[in-house]
């Protein structure tokens, strides 16, 4: 059976769905089975109208399947990507994080593989502390955390080595080197979640 790898993001004007797009890409390339989930949106319609991008991209609507708990048990591994709201995750991201209580409670999310990926419009404006605070979620779950790291030569010129990253300076849309950094990631990650599934499997 193949590795099971869900994409798990938020975004409000297409940005981080595009890195979790690519991510998706990268760990398709394995041959891992992918699933790329988004999140309810909550935001006022007021709050989202003053803003001219994130409006077209909640008009331009749905963009995939939203995520159910359903997917996390299907999972054998998982990126969760969110904008960076003033240092952290958006809260439609953490929202959905929130709602795992029963599946921690009960062991479901021990030992899944899990990395985390970000967008922010200024170079300084939280990337890593948000990519911190997802992965925080996943200490709680006992998952096992796979770091982005120096682990490639594009990630020397792209690298943030927490996580993939991108900064949208003046609205602008992920860079190649950028979606580049996320492939890698979304290879990493399925290959590290293979290496753990078989191990586990054979610990029975």
């Amino acid at each position: 059976m193949s590795t099971r790898i869900l994409v798990v993001y938020y975004s409000a004007t297409g940005n981080t769905a595009a890195l979790a797009e690519s991510l998706a890409e990268g760990a398709q390339e394995t041959g891992a089975e992918v699933r790329v989930r988004t999140v309810p949106e909550t935001v006022p319609a007021a709050a989202i109208a003053t803003n001219r991008r994130w409006q077209a991209w909640v008009d331009s609507a749905p963009h995939h399947d939203l995520a159910t708990l359903d997917d996390l048990l299907w999972a054998d591994g998982l990126a969760v990507g969110s904008p960076t709201r003033f240092g952290g995750p958006a809260a439609q991201l953490k929202s959905y994080l929130d709602s795992t209580g029963g599946l921690w409670a009960q062991g479901k999310l021990a030992d899944k593989v899990a990395t985390s990926f970000t967008t922010a419009s200024t170079s300084h404006g939280g990337l890593e502390s948000t990519l911190l605070a997802i992965n925080n979620v996943f200490y709680h779950w006992g998952a096992i955390v796979v770091p982005l790291g120096y682990t490639d030569p594009h990630l020397m010129e792209s690298g943030n080595p927490y996580g993939g990253s991108f900064v949208s300076r003046k609205s602008a849309s992920p860079d190649d080197l950028a979606l580049g950094a996320l492939r890698v990631q979304g290879r990493r990650l399925a290959t590290i979640t293979t290496h753990v599934a078989t191990g586990l499997k054979q610990a029975e």
